[in-house]
């Protein structure tokens, strides 16, 4: 039932906003009882922090079955982005944007589990990159891979990047296409233009 509960939340969260849905809602979605939710969760809050852990641990087995699969980091980073997308597909509310406000808290905590998750990670990947002569010989690994999660989490930012302009996906694809190419290689580039292309064609 408890993850019944964190799954169906996660769903409720990420399409209305955290801010917005209540626990009668949740109740009414599942068909049960709130008191049978308060048996798992004491409150709202204890049920968001529970959820965006899930949710988080989810997107983390995701990607580390893409690095494990992956060809090259170029793609690698693509397909990342595909997965994150598909995953948090109903994201219309900018649920980010809610958490920060509404319960900064959790949001700072999860900020801190992303950066040590997606530091490492991208670490690999970029020394990957280096190593294979997609990326230049002469790039700061650790701060690149630092100004890359600042970025993401920057373009997450409602203030400077209203949704009413930009859809969440335009600003990863158009981040991660300027990531890419300050750090790639001619090779790379060639790789990347190719990637591209096909994907837009």
């Amino acid at each position: 039932m408890r993850e019944k509960i964190l799954n169906k939340s996660a769903e409720l969260f990420l399409s209305l906003g955290f801010k917005s849905v209540t626990m009668d809602d949740i109740a009414n979605e599942l068909g049960i009882s709130k008191k049978t939710i308060y048996q798992h969760f004491t409150n709202k809050t204890k049920l968001i922090e529970a959820t965006t852990l899930n949710i988080f641990d989810n997107i983390c087995e995701g990607i580390d079955c893409i690095c494990n699969a992956s060809h090259n980091p170029i793609e690698e980073l693509y397909d990342i982005k595909m997965f994150v997308m598909n995953y948090l597909k109903n994201e219309k509310t900018s649920p980010q944007f809610q958490l920060k406000k509404y319960y900064p808290q959790i949001h700072n905590q999860l900020q801190i589990k992303q950066f040590e998750k997606m530091h490492e990670s991208v670490k690999e990947s970029i020394q990957k990159g280096v190593d294979t002569n997609l990326f230049r010989k002469n790039i700061d690994v650790d701060f690149i891979s630092r100004m890359y999660f600042n970025g993401m989490s920057g373009i997450k930012d409602e203030t400077i990047f209203p949704s009413q302009i930009f859809t969440m996906e335009y600003l990863m694809e158009s981040y991660l296409e300027y990531h890419l190419r300050a750090i790639c290689s001619e090779k790379g580039l060639q790789i990347l233009n190719k990637f591209i292309n096909t994907n837009q064609s």
